[in-house]
């Protein structure tokens, strides 16, 4: 829960709004419900405009720098102009629909450290527009996303870290402007491996694999990277044996290149 003041420049007297969400809890594809609270100041105030939105803090590479941008990725508005007011409270209740590509910030119980996504809330009076702070979420794997991280740690793979990049991955599905990838740091019998980057592009009926592979560099050899991207269906990939899905590629890759 987050409490939000309206811009100093609405003036002293103004109403205040907080942001309530029912269960912090959500998947991708779900909805997270929760209701907007307008306190009404000493004042009757217009409000010109209510809506509430999704919003990740991404990363954003330069040539030479790497910055942090802040990117809504989903708005609702909640209704039209309405009066608060002095002293009332006006309660607009709303549910925010998660879209499929929302990376996930947890991970085994825990959260993903460097994930920041949450709600956020805009209230607009007097042509001015006060964002507030975010309301953060906790975005847990679907099933079909939960099986692929299961064979990593089934192959002895350790979770190393997770971020979300600005960019556009091709020959995905991919719709929002940024991706995540979380990092495996690999076991010893991986030997010729620094990593292996693991990324989810989902709809409403599959998702996207891809997987990014890279090798220690040698004494007489730079580091290289190997892609691979596979389909996996979200109700009907218990059929397969992901992890040994995956130790065959790894394995087949890594041979082929004499990595492993």
């Amino acid at each position: 829960m987050g409490f939000k003041r309206l811009l100093a420049s609405m003036g002293a007297g103004g109403a205040s709004v907080e942001t309530e969400l029912t269960e912090l809890n959500v998947v991708p594809g779900g909805v997270v419900q929760g209701e907007v609270r307008i306190q009404g100041g000493s004042v009757d105030q217009q409000i010109e405009g209510l809506s509430v939105g999704l919003q990740a803090r991404v990363e954003v590479e330069g040539q030479d720098t790497e910055t942090k941008q802040d990117i809504e990725f989903t708005k609702l508005r909640l209704g039209g102009a309405f009066e608060v007011r002095a002293g009332a409270v006006h309660v607009v209740p709303f549910g925010l629909e998660i879209p499929w590509e929302t990376p996930i910030t947890m991970f085994a119980g825990q959260h993903l450290h460097g994930m920041n996504i949450g709600v956020t809330t805009e209230l607009e009076i007097a042509r001015a527009l006060d964002s507030g702070d975010l309301d953060p979420i906790n975005v847990h794997p679907l099933p079909a996303q939960q099986a692929i991280l299961d064979a990593f740690g089934q192959l002895g793979f350790g979770f190393r870290s997770a971020d979300m990049e600005r960019g556009h991955i091709r020959g995905t599905r991919q719709r929002l402007p940024f991706y995540q990838e979380i990092e495996f740091f690999p076991p010893q019998q991986y030997r010729g491996l620094n990593q292996v980057e693991l990324t989810f592009v989902a709809d409403d009926r599959e998702m996207d694999v891809v997987l990014e592979m890279d090798k220690k560099p040698g004494l007489f050899s730079e580091g290289s990277d190997s892609y691979r991207a596979f389909k996996v269906g979200l109700n009907d990939f218990q059929g397969t044996d992901w992890a040994a899905y995956l130790n065959q590629w790894l394995a087949q890759v890594g041979g082929q290149r004499n990595w492993l």
